[in-house]
């Protein structure tokens, strides 16, 4: 290599690192104030982290206080800080008054679920399916029954086990039976459910009984 072509190469390069180094005064700050964000994000993303888990603690320990002590109806539901825990709240108060047989706050905590549009369906569809049981047996059937049959998504297989239940209380055997069958081969009911079912359609005195029984049967 000449001493020409030596020369012209150091120049270049000598160049190109005035070119980079120009780039990085120019646009230097833009790699620094990523490099802040990512850092910034990733502890952001701790703290977040941290409140919620602190904020699900604080909310276990005063669900297990209020359980531990005596049955207060004028308590209330204990102090929450997100959809999620003002349903989950709302049921167990429920489940609580229900179990004291106190009907009216147990109805009124069920009732302020379904309410909430900001809990999530899941939540407000249990509390329907929960409301609905907690109707008095000795009352309205009809009643009972059109709770029943408001109820829709995950719990609407065990809304029509229930119509079942209540059509025979009203001495409507044979629809009672209809109903029964239609849960047996329902596709979203689970093996456990079609078995009671076929079991109660065999006390029914139901034709397919046996079979449907055998073959709720044979699937478990």
């Amino acid at each position: 290599m000449s001493n020409t072509d030596s020369f012209i190469e150091e120049v270049t390069e000598e160049v190109q690192r005035d070119k980079l180094f120009g780039l990085l005064k120019r646009y230097g700050w833009i790699a620094g104030v990523l490099v802040l964000l990512i850092v910034g994000g990733a502890a952001f993303n701790e703290w977040r982290k941290a409140n919620e888990r602190a904020s699900a603690e604080a909310f276990g320990d005063a669900l297990l206080t209020s359980l531990d002590g005596e049955y207060d109806p004028s308590a209330g539901v204990v102090e929450t800080e997100t959809p999620a825990q003002a349903a989950v709240a709302g049921h167990i108060a429920a489940a609580r008054a229900l179990a004291e047989g106190d009907t009216d706050a147990g109805t009124a905590a069920l009732e302020a679920v379904q309410n909430n549009p900001e809990a999530e369906a899941i939540y407000r569809e249990l509390a329907a399916f929960k409301a609905a049981l907690a109707l008095p047996a000795d009352g309205d059937a009809q009643a009972r029954m059109d709770a029943f049959d408001a109820i829709t998504g995950p719990f609407r297989v065990l809304a029509q086990e229930q119509k079942a239940l209540v059509l025979i209380e009203m001495g409507d055997r044979e629809a009672a039976a209809e109903l029964l069958q239609s849960l047996i081969q329902d596709a979203e009911a689970t093996p456990g459910l079609q078995r009671r079912a076929a079991e109660l359609s065999v006390a029914l005195g139901a034709d397919f009984g046996d079979s449907a029984a055998q073959e709720t049967s044979d699937d478990g």
